[in-house]
C-alpha cells in the first residue's frame, strides 16, 4: 500500500508527547485520525482543530472491550483502518529485585499485551484490504536494557520480538511493520506518567537510585523534539518499503552501535565454545 493523504488511522496514547505530535502531524497532512486517550476530552481539542477528520476516542489499551469500540468507531467514521499506530505505554524506574508484582504485571499489561490485544483487533481488517501499516513505538530501552529501567526495557524487548515476528508473518499478506526506537526526548514520560518501586532497597542506592535521579532531573532537559518522531513516522508511512527498525536520536545510535561492536566482540571471543556443542563423531 502507498500511503496518500486520506489514508485512515488509528493513534494510541495521544493526550500529551509522541503520541499527539504523530497524530498532529497526520492530520496537518490531510489524513483522517482516530486520536484515542483514556481521557477523550484530552484530545478533544484536536476535533475543534481539525474538524471531522478527527474523531476522539476514549481508550485504555488494557481494556479489551474498549479497544473494540475504538475500532468501531473507526470503521463507523472512516471505513476501516490503513495505519495503526501503537505508542500508549509508560514507564517504570525500579531494580529488579525492587520490583512491585502488581506494577510490573500493570507495565506489561499497558505496554505489551495493549499492543497484542490492539493489533488483534485491526488486523483482520488490514488482512482484508490486503494493505495496511503498523508502526509499534518501542524505544531505545528496546534494544540496549540499563538500571533502572529493567522491567521497562523488558516490555521493550518483548514489543522488538513482537514487531520481527510480526512483521515476517503479514508482510506476504501486504501488510507493513515498522518498529520506532526513539532514544530521549523530552515528554512526559520521566515526570508525570512516571511509576517507580514503593520500596527501594539501600544496597541499589548507589547505582540503581542515582540513575533514577539523573533521570528525573534531566527529563525536561532532554534533547529530542517529539514533533520530529510524528514528522518521521508520516515519513516511514509513506515508504513503498519502510524500514523494519528506524532508530531516532543520536543516543539511540551511539548507544546501539555501542552494543552490536561488545556483542560481536563476545561472539568471536567465545566462537569456539559455541561450536563445540554436537556429539562427538565416532
Amino acid at each position: 500500500m502507498s500511503e496518500t493523504v486520506g489514508t485512515r488511522w488509528l493513534i494510541t496514547g495521544c493526550s500529551t508527547g509522541i503520541g499527539r505530535e504523530i497524530a498532529r502531524c497526520a492530520l496537518e497532512a490531510g489524513h483522517r485520525v482516530a486520536v484515542t486517550a483514556r481521557r477523550v476530552a484530552d484530545v478533544a481539542d484536536f476535533v475543534d482543530t481539525f474538524g471531522p477528520r478527527a474523531i476522539a476516542v476514549p481508550l485504555d489499551v488494557t481494556d479489551r472491550e474498549a479497544i473494540t469500540s475504538a475500532v468501531a468507531a473507526c470503521d463507523e467514521a472512516f471505513g476501516g483502518i490503513d495505519v495503526l499506530v501503537n505508542n500508549a505505554g509508560y514507564g517504570y524506574l525500579s531494580a529488579v529485585e525492587e520490583g512491585d508484582d502488581a506494577e510490573v504485571r500493570r507495565l506489561f499489561d499497558t505496554n505489551y499485551f495493549g499492543v497484542v490485544d490492539t493489533l488483534k483487533a485491526v488486523l483482520p481488517g488490514m488482512r482484508a484490504r490486503g494493505s495496511g501499516h503498523v508502526v509499534n513505538i518501542s524505544s531505545m530501552t528496546g534494544l540496549v536494557a540499563n538500571p533502572p529501567n529493567a522491567y521497562y526495557s523488558s516490555t521493550k524487548f518483548a514489543l522488538e520480538a513482537l514487531t520481527e515476528a510480526l512483521a515476517k508473518e503479514v508482510g506476504p499478506l501486504g501488510i507493513k511493520v515498522t518498529a520506532i526506537e526513539p532514544g530521549g526526548f523530552r515528554t512526559d514520560w520521566a515526570t508525570r506518567s512516571m511509576k517507580e518501586a514503593s520500596a527501594p532497597i539501600e544496597a541499589y542506592a548507589g547505582d540503581v537510585g542515582v540513575r533514577k535521579d539523573l533521570i528525573k532531573e534531566f527529563a525536561e532537559h532532554l534533547p529530542g523534539d517529539p514533533r520530529k518522531v510524528g514528522e518521521a513516522v508520516l515519513m516511514v508511512t509513506g515508504l513503498e518499503e519502510p524500514p523494519l527498525r528506524l532508530l531516532l536520536g543520536a543516543d539511540v545510535l551511539a548507544a546501539t552501535r555501542d552494543k552490536i561492536r561488545d556483542l560481536s566482540a563476545s561472539i568471536d571471543e567465545w566462537e569456539a565454545v559455541t561450536l563445540d556443542v554436537g556429539f562427538e563423531r565416532g
